[in-house]
C-alpha cells in the first residue's frame, strides 16, 4: 500500500454530528507510530479532542504497534498533540465550551510531503429524528445512483 493512498475516515463522525466548521491538523508522532500509519494501521472510532493549556489533543485514537518494534515501540491509545496556529485553537477552544459543541476526528490521512494529517470539525450532537434525516438522503442518493447507471 502506498503511503500516499491512507485515507481512514471516522464514519461515524458526520453520522452523529452536523459538523459547522473543519480544520486540518498536522500530529505529533514517535517513529513507529508513523510507520503504523503509512500502513494503514490506524482507527479514529471513538475519538475525541478537547483543549487543554492552549493545546489541542487527540484521546483514544488507535495506531497499532508497529511489528518491527522493539522496546521502543508506542502505547496504541496514548495521547497525540495536534498542532494547529493560535487562531484556529482559540476558535477551537471558544467553541469547544459551549454546550452541545464537540471537536471531532474526521479523517486521518498523509500528505504529499509525507506527514500525517488529521481533518477535525467542530459538530453538534444530531438528534434521533436528523439522524433520520441523514439515512433518508444516503438512501435518495444511492437510488438516484442505480437509476443513472442503467
Amino acid at each position: 500500500m502506498n503511503a500516499k493512498d491512507i485515507n481512514i475516515k471516522n464514519r461515524r463522525a458526520s453520522f452523529d454530528y452536523a459538523i459547522t466548521d473543519t480544520f486540518t491538523a498536522g500530529i505529533v508522532l514517535t517513529g513507529t507510530e508513523i510507520k503504523s500509519i503509512r500502513q494503514g494501521k490506524a482507527s479514529l472510532v471513538d475519538t475525541f479532542c478537547f483543549v487543554n493549556n492552549g493545546e489541542v489533543w487527540v484521546k483514544n485514537m488507535y495506531i497499532a504497534e508497529y511489528f518491527y518494534g522493539t522496546y521502543n515501540n508506542h502505547a496504541e491509545r496514548r495521547d497525540r498533540k495536534l498542532l494547529l496556529n493560535k487562531k484556529e485553537i482559540a476558535k477551537l477552544e471558544k467553541n469547544g465550551k459551549e454546550t452541545g459543541f464537540t471537536i471531532v476526528p474526521m479523517r486521518l490521512f498523509i500528505n504529499e510531503r509525507g506527514l500525517a494529517k488529521l481533518v477535525i470539525g467542530i459538530g453538534r450532537g444530531k438528534k434521533e429524528y436528523d439522524k433520520r434525516q441523514s439515512i433518508k438522503e444516503r438512501e435518495d442518493k444511492r437510488s438516484m445512483a442505480r437509476l443513472f447507471e442503467k
